[in-house]
C-alpha cells in the first residue's frame, strides 16, 4: 500500500517538526497538519518564519521549502482526516491532575477525542499512528474506539514513538538513530507496518527502521526516556556527594564515562532535567508498575524523580544560604527559562521550580531568555499554582536585555545552557551587580577560574 495523503492531528513540538520533515523528504505525499488552536495554526502559516510556534534550529528552512507545496497547516480537522489514508495522533498526553492516577498516570483524554473524531469522520480504511508518548496497551483502547463505530471501515493502529531531542530535533529526524514501528502481527497489521516503513525509507536506511509488536513499541518509548533520566539523576546524586567531599563531578563523570560499558552520554551534572517527556514518562512507568502490583519496580523509578526534585531544591537553597540565609526583598537574576538550550519549550523547566521557591521566600526574580516570552513565564508559574499571588504579583520581571536583567542583582543564576551565556562580557555584569558578586552556574558551562579572576564568587554543581 503506497500512502499518498497523511493527516497529523496536533501541531506542537512533535507533530509540526516531524510532519515538516516527512513533507520535505516525501514530496509525493500530501501532508496536512491540523490543530484546533487557531493561533498556533496561524503561526505555522505566518510569512515571517521567525514567528513559528516551535523554535528548532533548521525548522524554518524545512517549512519554507515544503509549506504550500505538499505541507499544509489547517484547523479543518475533519476534512484532513477524510482526505487521508494515514492519520498520526500527536497530541499532548500530560500527567493527570485529577481522579484515578492523579499525579502519575498519563491523561489520555486528547488521544481518546482524536480516536472518536477519526471514527466519526472516516469513510474509508485508515492507518492510525500513535505518535504521542502513550502508556503500554493504549493502542488496544484506541482500536476499540475505532472499531465501535459500525461504519464498516477497517482501522489498523500502529505505534511510532518519537525519539527527538528538543534543540536538535531536525537533525534527529534527518539522521535518526532508529525509527520504531509497532503493529499487530497479522496480515493486515504487517501491511500497515510496511506502508509506514516505506515512508521513512525515503531517507532513513532500512537497517535503522525497527519493527515490533505494538506493545513493545509503546513500552520502549517510556523505558528509553526513563533510562536517560536515570543517568541524569544518578550523576546529580553524585554531584551532592562531590560537593561534600571536594571531589569534582566533571572529573568523576569523565572517569566513569571512559568505561566502554558505561559510556559518556547523559553524565553532565546540572540543576536537573526538564522537558515534556522525562518526568511525565517516568511517572507513567511508576503508575503502570504500581497498578500491576510491582511495588518495588514502581519505587525504583520513582526515586529518579525524587532525586531530580531534590537537585532543584538543593540549588535554590544554595542561593539562599549564600545570601546570608535570606532572599527576602533581594533581586535574583535567572539567565534562562527554557528547559534546555535551542528550544522555546519550558515544560518542567528547572527555572520554574527554582523561581517558585525563591518567590516563596520573598525574592524578586528577574529573567532573561533569548526565546521565551514573559507571557509564557507567567503562565508557567500560574500552571504550577505558584506563590505568585496578589501580595507578590510583581515578583517576576522579564527583560529582553541580559545586562538590564542583572542590574543591581544580589545573585545571578544560569539555569539554561544557552551558548550566548558563555560569551558574555562578564566584566560588565560584575560592574552592575550588587557586591559581593555571586554567580550560580546551574549547568557548569562557565569558566569558573575566569569569573573568579574578575571578582565573582562562583557556585557550581558538584564542585
Amino acid at each position: 500500500m503506497k500512502i499518498k495523503s497523511i493527516c497529523c492531528i496536533g501541531a506542537g513540538y512533535v507533530g509540526g517538526p516531524t510532519m515538516a520533515v516527512i513533507a520535505l523528504k516525501c514530496p509525493h505525499i500530501k501532508v496536512n497538519v491540523v490543530d484546533i488552536n487557531q493561533d498556533r495554526i496561524d503561526a505555522w502559516n505566518d510569512d515571517n518564519l521567525d514567528n513559528l510556534p516551535v523554535y528548532e534550529p533548521g525548522l524554518a528552512d524545512v517549512v519554507k521549502e515544503a509549506r504550500g507545496r505538499n505541507l499544509f497547516f489547517s484547523t479543518d480537522v475533519e476534512k484532513a482526516i477524510d482526505e487521508s489514508e494515514m492519520v498520526f495522533i500527536a497530541v499532548n498526553t500530560p500527567t493527570k491532575t485529577y481522579g484515578e492516577g492523579k499525579g502519575q498516570a498519563a491523561d489520555l483524554k486528547y488521544v481518546e477525542l482524536c480516536a472518536r473524531t477519526i471514527a466519526k469522520v472516516a469513510k474509508t480504511d485508515k492507518i492510525v499512528v500513535e505518535k504521542s508518548t502513550l502508556p503500554v496497551r493504549t493502542a488496544e483502547a484506541v482500536q476499540t474506539i475505532l472499531d465501535s463505530t459500525g461504519n464498516g471501515v477497517h482501522f489498523e493502529v500502529l505505534s511510532n514513538p518519537e525519539f527527538l531531542a528538543e534543540g536538535t530535533a531536525i537533525q534527529d529526524l534527518f539522521k535518526s538513530d532508529r525509527v520504531l514501528i509497532g503493529g499487530k502481527q497479522t496480515k493486515s497489521g504487517k501491511e500497515a507496518i510496511s506502508a509506514l516503513v516505506d515512508i521513512y525509507a525515503n531517507w532513513i536506511p532500512e537497517e535503522k527502521i525497527y519493527t515490533t509488536n505494538v506493545w513493545s513499541s509503546e513500552l520502549s518509548k517510556l523505558v528509553a526516556n526513563a533510562f536517560l533520566a536515570q543517568r541524569i539523576s544518578s550523576i546529580n546524586s553524585i554531584s551532592a556527594l562531590c560537593e561534600a567531599t571536594e571531589a569534582d563531578v566533571d572529573e568523576v563523570a569523565t572517569a566513569i564515562g571512559m568505561d566502554s560499558r558505561i559510556g559518556n552520554k547523559f553524565l553532565k551534572s546540572s540543576v536537573g532535567f526538564g522537558g515534556s517527556c522525562f518526568q511525565k514518562d517516568i511517572l507513567n512507568l511508576v503508575y503502570i508498575a504500581k497498578s500491576l502490583g510491582l511495588d518495588e519496580v514502581s519505587e525504583y523509578w520513582n526515586q529518579v524523580i525524587k532525586i531530580n526534585d531534590y537537585q532543584k531544591e538543593r540549588f535554590a537553597k544554595k542561593i539562599m544560604t549564600s545570601l546570608f540565609g535570606t532572599v527576602s526583598g533581594k533581586k535574583i537574576t535567572l539567565l534562562g527559562w527554557a528547559f534546555k538550550k535551542d528550544t522555546n519549550d519550558t515544560r518542567e523547566s528547572a527555572a520554574i521550580y527554582i523561581a517558585d521557591i525563591l518567590i516563596e521566600n520573598g525574592a524578586e526574580i528577574c529573567v532573561y531568555d533569548p526565546k521565551v516570552s514573559e507571557q509564557q513565564m507567567l503562565s508557567d508559574l500560574d500552571n504550577l499554582n505558584s506563590r505568585l499571588s496578589e501580595e507578590n504579583e510583581n515578583a517576576l520581571s522579564y527583560y529582553s536585555d541580559p545586562l538590564k536583567a542583572c542590574d543591581n542583582s544580589h545573585a545571578v543564576a544560569v539555569i539554561t545552557e544557552w551558548d550566548e551565556f558563555k560569551s558574555y562580557d562578564w566584566h560588565k555584569i560584575y560592574d552592575c551587580v550588587m557586591s559581593p558578586a555571586k554567580v550560580f552556574d546551574g549547568r557548569n558551562i562557565l569558566d569558573k577560574d575566569a569569573l573568579e579572576d574578575i571578582g565573582f564568587e562562583v557556585f557550581s554543581i558538584g564542585k
